[in-house]
């Protein structure tokens, strides 16, 4: 029998264990954020912060200022997350990380967890009444089958 050692990385068995948040700065978002803190403290695994700028369509007359503005969002969540980890400071020891990744959530979150390589994702349950009767991108996560998927109300 033939020993593979170093053929590749095996999600949830061996390489950089990260645990994956998507935040938007939602209420559901930022308690996802804090369980997920609280999951890569015990685990010892490197928490990925991850925001999906949305892009605006195509032809979209106030795209340039739509942009600025998530752009906005990005920073302002950077500073919030920055604030909070300096007040927790010596109570939580976490190694975090924040990304922005450009596109529509859910397609955002799958390129997020694929390219840092995650072995659990965190999202917020959603608060748009609409997502209960379409699907929300928790449920999209979930029935993706790729990640476990833990979703904080």
């Amino acid at each position: 029998m033939t020993e593979h050692v170093g053929t590749g990385f095996e999600r949830g068995t061996d390489g950089p264990k990260v645990i994956l948040a998507g935040v938007d700065g939602s209420e559901s978002s930022l308690r996802a954020a804090a369980y997920a803190a609280g999951l890569a403290r015990r685990q010892n695994a490197l928490l990925a912060l991850v925001y999906v700028q949305p892009v605006p369509a195509a032809g979209a007359a106030l795209g340039a200022l739509v942009a600025d503005t998530t752009g906005e969002i990005a920073e302002g969540l950077v500073a919030e997350i920055r604030a909070s980890a300096e007040r927790l400071k010596g109570v939580f020891d976490v190694r975090w990380q924040f990304h922005t990744f450009r596109g529509d959530p859910y397609a955002g979150l799958v390129g997020a967890a694929e390219e840092l390589r995650a072995d659990a994702v965190v999202v917020g349950a959603s608060e748009q009444a609409g997502h209960r009767i379409v699907g929300s991108v928790a449920v999209r996560l979930v029935k993706a089958g790729r990640w476990p998927v833990t979703v904080v109300p």
